[in-house]
């Protein structure tokens, strides 16, 4: 299917948002099952912890440290092109994964899927923006948010399951059939979108990969090895190598890895700032949900999971609707309303935890976590890239995603650092903190969409 400067007709959208939608369900599938598995890898390889830790850890370095890259790749390269090769490289990656011989095996096979998934993971964004209409793109990332709460909701409940009755292989396995049909159903459905003339920047992406690779390492291993000199010193190097990239990119103007010309439209800054805090959010609110419920409740994983799992239900209900306003409604208005509800919520949980009271209260403001995640995640999606020139919509959704996945780094290492200091509860801080730093960023927001509608009308 070919798209030649007329965008593809409503039920085309779809069918190819079904085929995109397989690739970002499955990458985020892994993510969630993964934990599952770690235990029985330990015993099978008879591996220390830090081994283990690093099968779940190079994949998130393998998939964050990239994107900058894989992003603009899909503008140069094709956007179906990039997504096809992606999704191949995260299938061979998870059948290398399933065949381990050793521990050492499979974290070099996690870095291949972590890849894979950094290539494919921007496009699909990138073309769902290219191929529905500004007025309905919040609908289509509402759905899509559907689809990031099912993997997130059926990751744990699916990947113990097939642990106790395969092994911790068929975590890997079970990636097979989603990578055939992703490829299959891409080919098919799935437009062949113009592409942008350029190179890409060498000079860029070895700054960015040097960069992104000490930041990340840094801010991932500093809570495990107590921050050690060294540890310091690669925080440092990546910082000062993100201030060298930007440098380079601002002398490159629209050929850059990341055409800094992007931070000109003040809803893409805005919730580029926004989907940091979201991250920090999504990847840390669990370590101390679970631990409080776990450690100092003594519940079982079991109940655990079953207290958080309204959270997953209802955003699976509301993000449609959440999609559909989107659309309709100026996007600050749902923005405030997203992140009010997440920090009301987070106060709440914070007093729970505190309190003498059965922790199967948490099912509440778990719930409520959904119902405010769900107002966000599209409806930013949709607001940050409405304007972006389709030229530049993978360096853009680039540059989203990593922000999303740097802020998920820091989350996790800010928040399980306060918690050995404060608790688990009082953790809790943190994340409300970084939230109303989101909150206040998405008062930047203008209502661009029903500003052009009104301006047609004259």
């Amino acid at each position: 299917m070919k798209l030649a400067g007329t965008p593809p007709s409503e039920k085309q959208a779809w069918l190819a948002m079904a085929a995109l939608s397989l690739g970002f369900f499955m990458s985020l599938l892994d993510q969630s099952m993964i934990a599952v598995a770690l235990p029985d890898v330990r015993r099978e390889f008879r591996a220390d912890v830090n081994q283990v830790l690093w099968v779940s850890a190079i994949y998130l370095l393998a998939v964050v440290v990239p994107l900058l890259f894989t992003g603009r790749l899909g503008d140069i390269y094709g956007q179906k092109n990039m997504f096809q090769l992606g999704v191949g490289l995260f299938g061979i990656g998870a059948l290398l994964c399933a065949l381990a011989p050793s521990v050492e095996f499979l974290i070099a096979a996690r870095a291949l899927q972590g890849f894979g998934a950094s290539i494919q993971m921007p496009q699909t964004m990138a073309v769902i923006n290219r191929i529905f209409a500004r007025e309905r793109r919040g609908r289509a990332l509402g759905v899509w948010g559907v689809v990031g709460s099912l993997a997130t909701l059926a990751g744990p409940l699916l990947g113990g399951f097939v642990v106790a009755a395969f092994g911790w292989q068929a975590v890997f396995w079970i990636h097979i059939p989603f990578v055939v049909a992703a490829i299959v159903l891409s080919g098919l459905w799935v437009p062949s979108l113009p592409t942008a003339t350029g190179k890409i920047d060498f000079v860029s992406v070895g700054a960015s990969f040097i960069a992104l690779t000490c930041f990340v390492f840094a801010v991932q291993q500093g809570p495990e090895t107590g921050w050690p000199w060294w540890i310091w010193a690669l925080l440092l190097a990546g910082v000062v190598g993100i201030y060298i990239f930007v440098r380079l990119q601002s002398s490159r103007g629209k050929a850059a890895l990341v055409p800094l010309v992007l931070f000109n439209d003040r809803n893409y800054s805005a919730g580029s700032v926004a989907i940091v805090s979201m991250g920090f959010m999504a990847a840390s609110m669990m370590i101390p949900i679970m631990m409080w419920l776990q450690v100092e409740q003594d519940m079982s994983a079991r109940d655990a999971g079953l207290i958080v799992t309204p959270m997953a239900l209802v955003s699976l209900c509301v993000s449609p609707l959440a999609g559909i306003l989107a659309d309709k409604l100026h996007p600050r208005r749902l923005a405030v309303a997203g992140f009010g509800i997440l920090i009301a919520t987070f106060l709440a949980l914070w007093f729970l935890m505190h309190a003498e009271v059965s922790a199967w209260w948490l099912c509440l403001p778990c719930a409520a976590l959904g119902a405010g995640q769900s107002f966000i995640w599209g409806s930013n999606a949709a607001t940050t890239m409405r304007d972006i020139d389709a030229d530049l919509m993978g360096a853009a959704s680039g540059v989203y995603n990593t922000s999303r996945q740097v802020g998920s780094v820091i989350g996790v290492a800010a928040v399980s650092a306060v918690m050995q200091v404060a608790g688990a509860a009082d953790s809790l801080v943190v994340i409300v903190a970084m939230l109303s730093a989101g909150c206040v960023a998405s008062l930047f927001f203008r209502d661009t969409l029903h500003a052009v509608a009104e301006t047609a009308s004259l």
